[in-house]
């Protein structure tokens, strides 16, 4: 019987495309905490991170206790949006083709990612995705990106040796995080962080595409993580 072998997936700017959603509730909390407009491109470059610690890299100034302010402001922003009927945060395109894919080539699928359990479980039921993955790490239960926690755990839940799993997002968070884990890491083009930012932070690869992805992951298998 062939090893298991696992490719765990993040979620925003990777899957989905959420950054509307994710610049406009933030908008909202800033508002309601009267601390003016942030930069939506400001914004952008947190998507990955868990709210916490996003709401530190915007307000560097402010203390602990205003942080988690913004952050139960923005999840009070998010929740309204949902309630939305025009409310989309829509799949890449070939995303759901490359699940399929992946399943069919014998991999487990995964997800690690810097939103709540609520917010993914909002996705899974929006793409009817429920079941499609083995393991969800999320902010909730676990150190926010890059912290190798997540890819640990997802390891562990699963039996699955970080030398046998594929870590692929869109962000710099992603890849420090795999490298950390000793996972490899392959990067997506079309997120929210850039092409030398990827490649810089650990990727072994960036595609794309999701066009042939159970080739390209078998291909990093047993390879080491970039330095």
């Amino acid at each position: 019987m062939d090893e298991l072998r696992i490719v765990v997936f993040d979620v925003d700017g990777t899957l989905i495309d959420s950054e509307h959603n994710i610049v406009t509730a933030m908008t909202e909390a800033w508002a309601h905490m009267e601390l003016g407009v942030p930069d939506p491109a400001d914004v952008r470059r947190i998507i990955g991170l868990s709210l916490v610690e996003a709401c530190q890299v915007l307000l560097p100034w402010a203390p602990g206790n205003l942080h988690r302010a913004v952050a139960e402001s923005y999840k009070e922003a998010f929740r309204a949006l949902r309630l939305l009927p025009e409310r989309e945060e829509p799949l890449f395109p070939g995303v759901r083709a490359a699940l399929e894919e992946m399943e069919a080539a014998g991999w487990l699928l995964g997800l690690a990612t810097g939103k709540s359990l609520r917010g993914v479980h909002s996705m899974l039921d929006s793409h009817a995705l429920h079941g499609r993955f083995v393991t969800i790490q999320t902010a909730d239960d676990n150190p926010g990106k890059p912290n190798p926690g997540m890819l640990l755990r997802a390891a562990a839940e699963t039996g699955v040796d970080v030398s046998r799993m594929v870590m692929i997002g869109d962000t710099a968070y992603d890849m420090q995080m795999a490298r950390s884990a000793k996972v490899a890491g392959l990067g997506v083009s079309w997120g929210y962080h850039g092409l030398e930012e990827l490649h810089e932070a650990g990727a072994a690869l960036v595609v794309d595409s999701f066009e042939n992805l159970a080739d390209i992951a078998a291909s990093l298998i047993g390879k080491p993580p970039c330095a």
